[in-house]
């Protein structure tokens, strides 16, 4: 699937680094979105909450869309390396075929790296016992959570890098 998506097609060349880590980002936060799917039908995945309510009906399709949305999400961060995210494309009325100016993607990215950070950011307090987290019925589940969670904590830092990447090779003056 990602084999197929150009990258590297850019007018200035792209960083080795950066070409990696946006092509890792989509696997490095899948584990996160697996780990959510059992929710959906109710499996616990070995949480322990006596106060949880039952799951509403909309629960399903809300963590499958949620899953969806992050990986394509993950996958849209690919613009920042490649020739596709430094023009608008064809269905974009009144900016088609116009060059991004380059604050636009740097603004995003900043925005919602710091957004990222904020959501997972903090989750090593929690498993140091500094922050309330959920419990877990024993220590298995409690590790397979943190190998699944915890990749995701590195989404944030990886996009603001990518962003500034993009920013200094878009603004980058030559000669």
């Amino acid at each position: 699937m990602l084999k197929n998506i150009p990258v590297g097609d850019t007018e200035r060349p792209v960083p080795r680094w950066a070409l990696r880590l946006a092509k890792a980002l989509p696997f490095i936060v899948l584990p996160h979105c697996l780990w959510r799917l059992p929710f959906a039908f109710g499996f616990e995945m070995g949480t322990v909450d006596p106060s949880r309510l039952p799951m509403p009906w909309w629960a399903t399709p809300y963590v499958f869309g949620l899953s969806l949305t992050t990986e394509a999400l993950t996958i849209l961060t690919l613009g920042l390396v490649s020739g596709w995210g430094e023009v608008y494309p064809r269905w974009v009325p009144l900016l088609r075929g116009r060059r991004v100016p380059p604050p636009v993607p740097l603004i995003a990215t900043l925005l919602g790296g710091l957004t990222l950070f904020g959501l997972f950011g903090l989750q090593p307090l929690a498993w140091a016992g500094l922050l309330d987290e959920v419990g877990f019925g024993n220590g298995w589940w409690e590790a397979l959570a943190r190998v699944c969670i915890g990749p995701a904590m590195l989404w944030g830092p990886i996009t603001i890098a990518l962003g500034l990447a993009y920013y200094r090779r878009r603004t980058a003056r030559t000669g």
